[in-house]
């Protein structure tokens, strides 16, 4: 056996993995191979979509089921052994695995990542590969793990059987904390960005911890009774009777599947505590208030508690006066783990203070650069009112009768001081004109409103642009506000990608966080945002992937400037502690002076002690009057710029057209004009260049439809790279004739190689050389694939022939 002559699979098969097994690994249950561990970047331009290539480690290596310690990455026998080491060194960095090994099938290099092995690398013969037990001493001295710590964090994972494995990410996140909680850190802050699995994160972690026995009694905790419900039923439903919702309000839920359950309460109607169960999910405002009868949280001793597991705790739980850190620390005695996707860190309050630093982040950027959460363009929209500010004519009446004050009103004005109708009905109308032009006027759509008022404007606006789908179904358009309980019921049905209806829901704040809307394709921002935190959460209603429905993007339609967050160096980058309180210092300066929300802002919810009738609700704040607008009709409005921007590789937004696009790509995949004509004229298969594109995000036919234009890939790469004077295939077709390439065939064979160039001028096939072609017409009617071979003397010949013909298609192109 010529072993230089095998292929890189041959060599994992038959050198590399005969290795592995003898040194006493597990091939069922601890080695894997061609390990795709992202999904590939998602490309947008235009309406153009595509992945990139997906990331696949050559083999991973585990001491148990989701906990890789070791990683190898294979080259073909024509490679030197260490050749791979670099790649396998980049992978290792972002699976978290100390251990990377290099091999040709010769041997391995061995690289150690923890620095405990006497020599950082060192070359080893095929039969010195490292045992499990070798490499996971070397690990648990690594970690710092002593007997017990090593006991839980080598607690299994929970196995349904099905097959659904964690993430990359999410086994790093989950291997992460319970390696944390198994050293004695009692606070550990997870950052996980919108739409990556953090629910189903921390299932896994207290499973495990649970499983283990080392934490008995666990609560959870959320501040939306939706989030509650679907954990339940979703992620939780293992941990079956010993789970229950600290509720009296009894709710059936209809699962995935069409089945139905009961949720289990913790409480009854007099409101007294079911002590028995072991896992208890509970709602931030259920269990606390202002009053002191509200603090149900006081019935359970301090200690009751092993672990606290708060979801979303950047909504306020960081703040040392908020009601919902009263909780955190009557239980201080439990471990406590945060999880975010927005870490709140300005000058008065920081999460990182609390939890101290993450002990594992995955951003935004990450998540949509793997292909695991959906890229975003940007429609900014400016309006000649925000732009330029409008001033009302002296004596000016609004719809009331009365004088409008005489000042400038700007974009903070508008829709909480003043409204303009016109300008509601200009917004609504850009709206209906993208799902008109977009070709799907059922796409789930959010648009974010200064208030409930002005949601319900924007909602009648909606409806009148679009009264045809109003007039079949009335839900087309709804108000989903805190308030609204007709529209607060219409949740589960809008971010069911099951049902239709509704498809646009207007709103304030109530869908900002913490819904589940996988489907949700437009987002629409007619209100400004101040909040970097909140900004991040908004984003995060869109990114997710929804391949069922082709959902792989989604659109951010601006009006009112705030995605001008992106530029923000805080946007999505790593947590930040600003304010660093000193041993006696308060976590929070005295006299903030802040609730999060701008100057006149209202939440669309606010934290509400239970009904009379024992369920927890949530409903708009009371108290004092509500701000007075200003109406004006008559005063017009018109946008005076739209643009669109992309996501680019680097996760920053830039302007730019499909074709700027494609031609940075292909400038960054051929250096110059005379590489790229090198590589295509010494590919044998002109397919295989083509194919190498498009599995790097750039489908040379998507393009040229979406350019307007029918260019052969060749002439496609040479136009737009590098500004060559593209010929059509018919003209390449006519100028091989003029030469009298095919001179030296005749017969059949020159009947054949006639017929192949008239259907490269017509169909644009690159794939001419397989016999294949022969079966089809006109091909087919010369005579049948062995003839018409046998005609050039044999395969060899036959090829040959067609890859001269290909050349001579190109010839004038050098």
């Amino acid at each position: 056996m010529d072993k230089r002559s095998l292929t890189e699979r041959d060599i994992c098969t038959k050198f590399i993995l005969p290795a592995v097994t003898q040194a006493g690994w597990d091939t069922m249950l601890q080695v894997r191979e061609e390990v795709f561990f992202t999904k590939g970047r998602i490309t947008v331009r235009g309406k153009l979509v595509a992945r990139g290539s997906a990331k696949k480690a050559d083999f991973v290596l585990y001491y148990k089921p989701n906990i890789p310690i070791a990683l190898i990455e294979a080259k073909d026998n024509n490679h030197s052994v260490g050749d791979g080491l670099q790649q396998g060194l980049d992978y290792a960095e972002t699976l978290k695995i100390p251990f990377v090994f290099s091999s040709n099938g010769d041997g391995f290099v061995f690289h150690d990542r923890t620095g405990l092995s006497p020599t950082k690398e060192q070359t080893l013969h095929l039969d010195q590969f490292p045992s499990p037990d070798d490499l996971w001493r070397l690990y648990r001295q690594w970690k710092g793990l002593d007997r017990p710590a090593e006991e839980l964090v080598l607690q299994d994972y929970y196995d349904d059987g099905s097959g659904k494995a964690p993430r990359y990410y999410q086994v790093n996140a989950i291997n992460a904390a319970v390696e944390a909680i198994a050293k004695g850190q009692d606070r550990v802050l997870l950052v996980m960005a919108t739409g990556t699995g953090k629910t189903y994160t921390a299932f896994q972690i207290i499973w495990r911890l649970w499983k283990a026995g080392r934490k008995k009694r666990i609560l959870f905790l959320a501040d939306r009774n939706v989030l509650i419900d679907q954990t339940m039923i979703n992620d939780f439903r293992p941990f079956g009777g010993a789970m229950a919702k600290l509720s009296t309000k009894s709710k059936t839920i209809e699962r995935s599947d069409g089945t139905e359950v009961d949720l289990a309460l913790a409480l009854d109607r007099k409101r007294r505590i079911d002590s028995s169960f072991e896992i208890y999910l509970g709602l931030y405002q259920a269990i606390t208030g202002p009053e002191e009868r509200q603090k149900l949280f006081r019935e359970f001793s301090p200690d009751f508690f092993d672990l606290i597991v708060i979801d979303e705790c950047h909504r306020g739980s960081a703040a040392e006066d908020s009601a919902w850190r009263e909780i955190l620390e009557y239980f201080a005695s439990a471990s406590q783990i945060g999880l975010t996707a927005t870490p709140k860190e300005t000058e008065y309050v920081s999460n990182t203070a609390y939890f101290g630093e993450p002990v594992f982040t995955y951003s935004l950027k990450q998540g949509i650069s793997d292909g695991f959460l959906a890229p975003y363009k940007v429609i900014k929209v400016h309006i000649d009112r925000d732009v330029e500010g409008y001033r009302p004519e002296k004596g000016q009446l609004d719809r009331d009768g009365e004088e409008v004050e005489d000042r400038i009103y700007n974009a903070k004005d508008f829709d909480r001081n003043l409204v303009l109708d016109d300008r509601t009905k200009l917004v609504a109308s850009k709206v209906t004109e993208f799902l008109k032009e977009s070709g799907d006027r059922y796409q789930k759509t959010i648009v974010f409103c200064v208030d409930e008022e002005h949601a319900a404007r924007m909602r009648q606006a909606l409806i009148n642009d679009n009264k045809d789908l109003c007039d079949e179904n009335a839900r087309y358009v709804m108000r989903i506000t805190g308030s609204d309980t007709v529209g607060q019921a219409q949740i589960g049905n809008f971010i069911d990608p099951e049902s239709r209806y509704p498809v646009i829901v207007t709103t304030s704040r109530l869908l900002s966080t913490g819904v589940d809307a996988q489907t949700c394709r437009l987002i629409v921002l007619d209100r400004p945002v101040g909040s970097m935190t909140e900004f991040k959460q908004i984003v995060g209603r869109g990114t997710r992937v929804h391949e069922d429905t082709q959902k792989f993007y989604f659109t951010l339609m601006d009006f009112r400037g705030a995605t001008n967050h992106f530029a923000d160096p805080d946007f999505d980058g790593d947590p930040v502690q600003i304010y660093e309180p000193g041993e006696t210092d308060p976590i929070t300066p005295p006299d903030t002076g802040t609730t999060g929300f701008e100057d006149g802002e209202q939440d669309d919810y606010t934290t509400a002690p239970p009904t009379a009738d024992g369920g927890d609700v949530t409903f708009p704040p009371g108290g004092g009057e509500p701000q007075r607008k200003v109406y004006v009709d008559g005063v017009g409005a018109r946008v005076v710029a739209e643009r669109v921007e992309y996501l680019d590789a680097n996760g920053k937004l830039v302007t730019e057209s499909l074709r700027d696009f494609t031609k940075a790509a292909l400038l960054r995949h051929f250096a110059s004009l005379d590489d790229f004509l090198r590589r295509w004229k010494s590919e044998g298969r002109k397919d295989a260049i083509v194919k190498e594109l498009a599995a790097e995000g750039l489908p040379l036919d998507v393009i040229a439809k979406e350019l307007g234009v029918d260019l052969d890939p060749f002439d496609l790469v040479c136009h737009i790279a590098f500004d060559r004077r593209p010929l059509t295939r018919q003209e390449r077709a006519d100028s091989v004739k003029k030469r009298d390439v095919f001179g030296r065939y005749e017969g059949k064979a020159r009947a054949v190689l006639d017929v192949l160039l008239a259907k490269y001028a017509d169909e644009g096939v690159l794939t001419l050389d397989d016999a294949n072609v022969l079966r089809i017409p006109p091909a087919n009617t010369l005579g049948t694939p062995v003839e018409l071979v046998r005609a050039f003397g044999g395969k060899l010949a036959f090829e040959q022939a067609v890859h001269d013909m290909q050349n001579a298609i190109y010839d004038d192109a050098s």
